[in-house]
Formats: C-alpha cells, structure tokens, sequence
C-alpha cells in the first residue's frame, strides 16, 4: 500500500512541529509521522526557562503537546509510526514506515534529532531529570550555588564544565583516562585547567550516581586502583557525545563522519533535491529547542519554494 502527499515530516520535536506548522499554513497538507519518541527529546526533559513566550517556565512535555496542538490546529495530519526505510533515488521520495507501508512525498523534511549518549546506569535513567542531564546549557541554571558533576573528555564536555564553572560553586570533571588521554583540544583543555573552579579527576570512571528522588552525590571509581569515593553534588551532567538518528538516510544523504545530516549553509537543503534537515539530526553545535524550531521554519520554507519552483503545489 503506498499513498501520495506533497510534504512528509518525519520527526516530532520543536523542529518537526514547527515545520508542520509552516507547511500547514503554506496549504502543504503536511503529513507528520512522529518517530519512536514523540515530542523528542524535550519529553525528557522537567522544567524548560529559556524558550521564549513561557514567562514562568514549562516543562518539557506539556510545551511539546502546545507545539502538536498548534500544528494540528493548522492542519497538519499527524501520525504515530516510526519510519524504518527511504529510497531517494527518484523525484518522488518514498519513505516506508514501520517496515510495511510506503509514503510518496514531494519534498520530505528530516527531523529525527539526536539522541544523548548515556552510561548505561540504572541510576543515571531513574533520575533523569532530577539531577541528571545531558544538557549543560539547558539545565545548568538549575544549580546555580550548588557543586555539580560532569563526565566526559572531550570538547563539548570542557566548553559544559567552562560554562558549569560560572554558575556552580565546584565542577567535579570526571575523566576516564589521564591527562595524555583526553580527547579534547589544548585549548579547551587549558581552559578547564585555568578554571580554578574546575576540579578533574583522572583514570576516574562514574560507579554509581546516588540520591533517592533526587541527584545528592555520584560514586567514582579509580580505574587503577579501584578504588571508590563519593562526592557531594546536586547535579550530575552527561557530556560523551550524541548520536544524530540519521543511519536510515545514511545511503542517500551527506553526513560528516559523526553522522550529522549536511546541508547547505544558510538553507536546509540536502544533497538530494526536496529533502530538507532540520534540528539536532544537522545541528551538533547549538542542540537548543529554539534554534531546532527556528531550523524547522527554515526547512518549511525551502520545501514550499522548491514545490512553487517545480509547479507542484
């Protein structure tokens, strides 16, 4: 069974949504397919403050049904399912979702985001939200005053533990390897190492973050010695990278070698003519709700002059 639209959005977080919205109100009759986690990232997420329009905060979720409220408002045909396949090799671009149906589309607008890398912890899952983030810049404001924990080596990690560094009294830096080990560049590593708020802990890899309803001390451990200690923080920051859902377009689409979708600078514009990126799967320096909703204009845009442009729509 396959069916025709003119504008297929695959993905439901701020740039999924917004582009709906554009699209809805451009007469594109999106179609929206809201991918295996609906609303993204941000439902993941307890109390956002630095979205605009939300004076008093909001959480995650509830500013992510807002979001689908508004583009199904405008039109837009939303849609559970989760697209397993894509063949780009023609004008139409089919997109199969769930491994059984195929959708003929247009123009496609890829916004699959990017997923955090975690440690595998089952306290680091439980207190997501509470303590734990993967988002220095998103949720570091939390605990301003306060000592807080970050692990990682490389430059995103430095640049969260810089920034930790001016809102935190202490920032416990946990590093697996030593110091000839550490991924990131001189640079950022002198930065940490001139922050004299900075606290590194070498050869240490995270045992255990430990608090009941909230993050209140992780457990390192020495990966030569073995041995353990704890520290005191109310938060504890997630910074090894993210992985952009990009792999099922991998065939048709440039990506750089983190697998970040590539697009002409200043558009969404892909490789492949009507295939449009928008948000963390082709951002890997911003990664912020509102430059996602601002990527996602962007590609509804570009996708309705490309429709006017061919005499489609």
């Amino acid at each position: 069974m396959s069916e025709k639209v003119h504008c297929l959005i695959i993905g439901s977080g701020p740039a999924g949504y917004t582009a709906a919205i554009y699209a809805a109100r451009a007469n594109m009759k999106p179609v929206l397919y809201q991918g295996i986690q609906p609303g993204g990232q941000l439902t993941i997420t307890t109390e956002v403050e630095n979205y605009p329009g939300y004076p008093e905060g909001i959480q995650g979720p509830e500013m992510m049904i807002d979001f689908e409220k508004q583009a199904k408002r405008m039109g837009t045909d939303i849609r559970y399912g989760l697209a397993t396949k894509v063949d780009f090799s023609g004008t139409v671009h089919k997109v199969q979702i769930d491994d059984k149906d195929w959708i003929e589309a247009d123009t496609v607008i890829i916004s699959t985001g990017a997923s955090a890398k975690w440690l595998n912890l089952e306290s680091e899952q439980r207190l997501n939200g509470y303590g734990v983030s993967a988002c220095a810049v998103c949720d570091g404001f939390f605990f301003k005053g306060k000592e807080v924990a970050i692990v990682g080596a490389g430059d995103t990690a430095c640049e969260e533990a810089v920034y930790l560094s001016k809102l935190a009294t202490t920032v416990h830096m946990i590093v697996r390897k030593n110091e000839e080990g550490m991924r990131a560049s001189k640079v950022m590593q002198d930065r940490v190492k001139n922050t004299a708020n900075i606290k590194v802990y070498w050869n240490a890899e995270t045992d255990e973050v430990l608090g009941d309803k909230k993050v209140e001390a992780v457990r390192i451990k020495n990966v030569q010695s073995g041995e353990k200690q704890e520290i005191p923080v109310s938060a504890f920051f997630v910074a090894i990278g993210h992985k952009p859902n990009s792999d099922i377009f991998a065939e048709w689409l440039k990506r750089d070698d983190a697998g970040y979708i590539l697009t002409t600078p200043g558009t969404s514009k892909t490789n492949i003519e009507g295939v449009f990126a928008a948000g963390d799967v082709q951002d890997k320096i911003y990664r912020q709700a509102v430059t996602a909703a601002g990527s996602g204009c962007m590609a509804a845009l570009d996708a309705e002059r490309y429709l006017t442009e061919k005499g489609i729509a």
